[in-house]
């Protein structure tokens, strides 16, 4: 394959005198090709959508998520990873991110890892990879290796199969059932996949686990009300989260909250149907933690 000829390694025309312009001009240029990217995302949305029902559904059947990449791609897949957990209560083990090289890539490039095609598929393999589970890879250049023996070992054990990446009709995309190519164009700085690219894989990303989670019944509202309060910060987040839902002041937030060891959902419902603490998880436990279901099967 030529390198070179891919969009995502071309030379930008607005660019070329990079290094010559004053730092405001700079930033400029910098912050207007960035305005291109959901504009590039809005196109895939399709795309984007039965990603999230496929995550959705393995997930909900006992599967995990996992993401996959080299570079900067698979460090954006491990941050979204390690998210989700606090922001959403799954534990680690369902949302996994798998870059080339192992954890000591995400710090210092492991030279050699992502052009090895086997890699991908011994790293899904340590896994123990089931067809439960569904492997989304990310390569801005729609043709690494590592994600691409991923992919299509993925797809022997007929898993969901999803590939991300910023140029259009390449082997991963190939590889998988959903490809999801925004093509954002050339980088300010050429080759320099880290910035449009980046953002643009990033932005898909927060799409996918989010719109995943908000199908699964981990957000009432528009609210986290499965956010682990692990600190200060998200223990006050938990209660202004139950001030926000029931229309209640902090104290008796508070109060609900310390009956649930800080867990949002049952002190909300506690709030809103006058239950105890144990029968408001009962309640959410029959209704596979809803707590919308819940919540409209009191008012019935």
């Amino acid at each position: 394959m030529n390198l070179g000829a891919l969009v995502s390694e071309t030379r930008h025309p607005d660019s070329m005198a990079l290094d010559t312009l004053s730092t405001l001009e700079m930033v400029r240029l910098f912050n207007q090709q960035d305005k291109l990217v959901p504009e590039a995302i809005a196109s895939e949305l399709p795309a984007v959508a039965a990603a999230i029902d496929r995550a959705a559904q393995a997930l909900g059947a006992g599967g995990r998520l996992i993401y996959l990449g080299t570079g900067t791609s698979g460090r954006l897949g491990v941050l979204d990873a390690s998210e989700c957990p606090p922001t959403f209560g799954v534990p680690p083990d369902k949302v996994i991110g798998l870059i080339a090289g192992g954890p000591g890539a995400l710090l210092k490039a492991v030279e050699g890892a992502e052009d090895d095609m086997a890699l991908g598929e011994r790293d899904l393999r340590h896994l123990q990879l089931t067809p439960a589970d569904v492997v989304v890879g990310l390569a801005a250049s729609g043709r690494t290796p590592y994600v691409l023996g991923a992919l299509r070992y993925a797809r022997t054990l007929g898993c969901a199969t999803v590939a991300v990446s910023c140029n259009p009709d390449l082997p991963i995309a190939q590889a998988a059932d959903i490809a999801i190519s925004p093509v954002v164009g050339p980088e300010v700085l050429t080759g320099s996949t880290r910035m449009k690219s980046g953002t643009a894989q990033k932005l898909v990303l927060n799409m996918i686990s989010t719109g995943a989670m908000v199908k699964l019944g981990k957000v009432y509202q528009n609210l986290m009300v499965d956010v682990k309060a692990t600190n200060v910060k998200l223990r006050d987040r938990a209660c202004r989260i139950v001030c926000e839902a029931c229309g209640v002041d902090a104290d008796r937030a508070k109060a609900a909250l310390a009956q649930t060891d800080y867990d949002v959902k049952p002190a909300i419902l506690m709030l809103l149907s006058g239950k105890s603490a144990a029968e408001a998880q009962a309640a959410l436990r029959a209704h596979d933690g809803f707590l919308r279901a819940a919540l409209a099967d009191e008012r019935t």
